[in-house]
């Protein structure tokens, strides 16, 4: 513990008014006035000087920012966010630094953003509005940008857990799509809906119309999404992204789209974020969007008041609620 009063929390984005008001209760935090994003070493200077940092998933926290913290105050990583990639975990536990996120409270509105994503590309409405926007619509017609209906299609998912679960769920209940999925462990779940679970990504990319990543970004599933499980998708089948960047070869999936090899891809997040691979924004069929799977008022709220409860356990000596 510092001097202070209260222990001391370096925050590096800005949060939800009602998020910062109930770290304030609690805590003596620090905020990024400006909102931008901090280099690391204004990050390592932060967390040395505090008993806690609260990073995003746009803060890379290395090693080096880990060990300035180590022999400074820092004692927690408390992560805004679910996805933990972006932080060396194997140095934190060398460091005897815990590091906890927000699991669950924002399963609901990425899935409903995948299936925005879904949506916009199988009925076209990126295309429409940038037409209408750049003044060349000449009216309706029958042949005009027709799409693809939902019903009878089928959704393939990629990692079965909660935010899978919940874009199956509304796929299948609201649009009538069959459900195939493959997951690192067997899912026993029972569904009340038609889902059937496949050995491996190669498998769920032949047979799906829309293939959806909702896994973990990990070795193991570094481009997962390759050139090899592009040649397997059928040639009008759409790629949604809502998971990590790092899951995809961009570079392939590029190439895909701009030789028709698949009909289309919704990508929320990027492997360069916020750099964008010059190849995805020049590619045909895309929809391009600025990582906003968990921007909705209630979930950035929820998701910076479980940083509080992991931060008030932690430093009242209790096990984290949410440890990773």
């Amino acid at each position: 513990m510092t001097k202070h009063d209260k222990p001391t929390i370096f925050v590096t984005r800005r949060w939800p008014a009602e998020a910062e008001a109930a770290l304030s209760q609690y805590f003596s935090p620090t905020f990024n006035e400006g909102d931008t994003p901090l280099s690391a070493a204004e990050m390592a200077a932060g967390f040395s000087s505090h008993d806690a940092i609260a990073p995003t998933v746009s803060d890379k926290i290395g090693a080096d920012i880990i060990s300035a913290g180590a022999r400074g105050s820092g004692r927690l990583i408390a992560n805004f966010g679910v996805g933990v990639n972006h932080i060396d975990l194997e140095a934190a536990a060398s460091a005897g630094i815990l590091v906890s996120n927000t699991p669950g409270v924002l399963t609901d509105a990425t899935a409903d953003l995948a299936l925005t994503l879904i949506l916009m590309l199988t009925r076209r409405a990126g295309e429409g509005e940038r037409e209408l926007r750049s003044g060349s619509w000449d009216g309706w017609r029958p042949t005009h940008l027709m799409g693809r209906a939902l019903q009878g299609k089928t959704l393939g998912i990629i990692g079965m857990g909660r935010i899978g679960k919940a874009v199956a769920h509304r796929a299948a209940l609201g649009f009538g799509m069959e459900v195939v999925f493959q997951n690192r462990s067997q899912i026993t779940d029972k569904f009340n809906y038609s889902a059937k679970q496949l050995d491996d990504v190669d498998s769920v990319c032949r047979v799906a119309d829309i293939v959806s990543l909702h896994c973990a970004a990990s070795p193991q599933t570094y481009h997962v999404i390759n050139s090899k499980s592009l040649a397997m998708m059928k040639r009008d089948a759409c790629l949604i992204n809502t998971a990590r960047g790092d899951v995809v070869d961009e570079t392939a999936l590029a190439a895909a789209l701009c030789e028709s090899r698949i009909g289309g891809a919704g990508l929320d997040v990027f492997q360069g974020e916020p750099a964008i691979n010059p190849a995805l924004l020049s590619a045909p069929n895309t929809v391009l969007l600025p990582h906003i799977g968990s921007a909705t008022v209630e979930t950035r709220t929820a998701m910076g008041l479980k940083v509080v409860e992991n931060a008030r356990a932690f430093f009242a000596g209790d096990s984290l609620i949410d440890p990773v």
